[in-house]
């Protein structure tokens, strides 16, 4: 015990990186409950897409959106979210699935969808880089 406590005291830089980023993903989950946004892995929503033709909805720059996309994705970008909400809304009881490129911009959006009456809204955990990883295909926009 004494070992730990001078290795504690040694590398206390350490214990508190620790901390503060366990807090961190620890705060973010606790973030998304409080927001009611439900996150779904990429064969999830490969599933909502292929089952129940869901609406895909890119919130990333168009640069990026170019670059690559989601097959079938339709470009909102955030700044643009509260004007075109109406588009969302035909989708009517159709799952909408939203991301970005790492998932934290589109919890965002999710609680902001869900907030305006939209309900049948998924976060894609992850983003982009989640579905690239899940090795499922893209589209590129000229």
């Amino acid at each position: 015990m004494t070992d730990f406590i001078e290795f504690f005291q040694i590398n206390w830089l350490l214990f508190l990186a620790l901390f503060v980023i366990l807090g961190m993903l620890v705060g973010s989950e606790v973030l998304r409950k409080i927001r009611g946004v439900k996150a779904l892995s990429a064969p999830e929503v490969l599933r909502l897409i292929n089952d129940q033709d869901a609406w895909i909805v890119d919130f990333r720059d168009g640069g990026e959106y170019k670059e690559s996309h989601i097959p079938q994705a339709r470009h909102i970008p955030l700044a643009s979210l509260r004007e075109r909400m109406d588009e969302l809304r035909k989708a009517g009881d159709k799952p909408i699935i939203v991301y970005c490129r790492s998932g934290n911009t589109s919890q965002s959006a999710c609680a902001l969808l869900n907030k305006s009456g939209i309900a049948n809204v998924y976060s894609l955990s992850g983003g982009l880089q989640a579905w690239l990883d899940a090795h499922l295909p893209t589209n590129r926009k000229k």
